[in-house]
């Protein structure tokens, strides 16, 4: 397979160094070209990374022959979407007509309701790609959507509990909490992720699936208020219980096409200062993505503007101290019982620092992407059209998730299945 990154930023080096730690291992990836429209950018992950197979280049992502040129310089058969989900349109599409295979960590943008956004949905996360499914097929080419940690992970997680551990499905729960801090005394950013793309699913309407409603005019999907229904979800590994609350993401939108359940939701651990700063930015305009303003003699759109000035994760990722967990918690029936589990993957910051030079939050979003392009290389997973991942085989995923670093565990928590399961155990210890 050779592979076209778009985007070196935090994912895009952490998925180059995954690669390359894989040693032996990571030989499927025959050419990784790291593209960037800042080529020093580019140039300098592929120093750090010192691998031959590595190439920088340079690639402006809204514009498509710019895309081409590199695909057809290094004759790519896969192309790694690693940006902000704004450039998906552009790179979506150029892959198709150039035909070859693709994978983005984010789907295409969602559009609010013009009179109800708290209410109704409009144009969801990922409607654009899904549209052109035929397309896609007819020209024999593959497309894997939301194929980060969350979504990604998080959606093979519940996949492998629907393939081993429930006979029914009740909810399809994602939450995603950390224990990030820094050293007393050091200042450091309030986004541990794309500045970009925390504003826009923080302050975009959350989304939520019910199965009840699937005869309404959303089809199961409706919205709700920004950071409604907290809750408090005690995280394993140490981190403890963190308050989550509603926010959009795909997995609300990916898993119910191939998991039959009755209700999908996604929380996260937003701090509450960070809540009340992205809503005042929003009070203030600052969120503002399309509409541009003047500075000087340029135009630039104030999100944009934010982008440039607050601290980048990548800069800040080095002195950050915890762990984040990304899991899917599931409940359901087995065995005529109930049953709820958390499936997870954890993730340390520091150690992330020291492997792959990023923040664990963006080396989590990395790994999946590099396996499933694994799978993809050898014929594993296969197929044609635009998919998620909760379309394949959840076992290739959760086998390799070891092997790159980043094991996954699960946690059984109280129902009648886990005392059965208690009972069981302390039965065999008496004989």
């Amino acid at each position: 397979m050779k592979i076209l990154i778009i985007g070196v930023g935090g994912v895009g080096q952490s998925v180059a160094m995954i690669i390359k730690r894989a040693g032996a291992e990571g030989q499927w990836a025959e050419k990784v070209v790291l593209s960037d429209y800042n080529l020093a950018r580019a140039e300098a992950v592929a120093k750090l990374v010192d691998d031959p197979r590595f190439v920088p280049e340079k690639i402006n992502a809204k514009d498509p022959a710019s895309i081409k040129a590199v695909v057809e310089k290094h004759g790519i058969t896969w192309i790694m979407n690693a940006v902000e989900p704004s450039f998906n349109p552009y790179i979506f599409d150029t892959a198709l007509e150039c035909g070859v295979g693709y994978l983005d960590c984010a789907m295409t943008l969602g559009e609010a309701h013009p009179e109800k956004p708290f209410e109704l949905v409009n144009v969801k996360l990922g409607d654009a790609q899904f549209a052109q499914f035929d397309k896609w097929k007819e020209k024999g080419c593959l497309a894997l959507v939301g194929s980060g940690v969350e979504p990604g992970m998080a959606d093979v997680f519940a996949k492998f509990a629907e393939k081993y551990l429930f006979d029914e499905i009740d909810e399809v729960n994602v939450r995603d909490g950390d224990s990030y801090h820094f050293p007393e005394g050091v200042e450091g950013g309030a986004f541990g992720f794309s500045v970009w793309t925390t504003i826009e699913e923080c302050l975009n309407p959350p989304v939520i699936y019910e199965k009840a409603r699937k005869n309404e005019p959303g089809k199961g999907w409706f919205c709700t208020e920004n950071f409604s229904e907290p809750e408090i979800f005690d995280f394993p590994g140490g981190i403890g219980p963190v308050e989550v609350i509603n926010v959009e993401h795909e997995e609300v939108l990916l898993v119910p096409r191939e998991i039959d359940c009755n209700r999908v939701t996604f929380k996260y651990g937003v701090p509450r200062e960070l809540r009340q700063l992205l809503l005042n930015l929003r009070e203030v305009g600052m969120d503002e993505a399309k509409k541009t303003i003047k500075v000087g003699d340029s135009e630039i759109a104030p999100r944009d503007f934010l982008v440039k000035v607050i601290p980048s994760p990548l800069d800040t990722a080095a002195q950050m101290l915890g762990k984040g967990c990304a899991g899917t918690w599931v409940t359901g029936k087995k065995d005529g019982l109930t049953r709820s589990v958390y499936l997870y993957q954890i993730a340390d910051n520091q150690e992330c620092v020291k492997k792959y030079g990023t923040n664990s939050v963006v080396a989590q979003t990395a790994v999946v992407p590099v396996i499933m392009m694994e799978l993809v290389a050898k014929g594993i997973w296969k197929g044609a059209g635009v998919f998620g991942p909760e379309s394949f085989d959840p076992d290739p995923v959760m086998e390799r998730l070891a092997k790159y670093e980043f094991p996954a565990a699960m946690e059984e928590k109280n129902s009648e299945y886990a005392t059965k399961l208690q009972q069981e155990a302390l039965l065999k210890i008496m004989k």
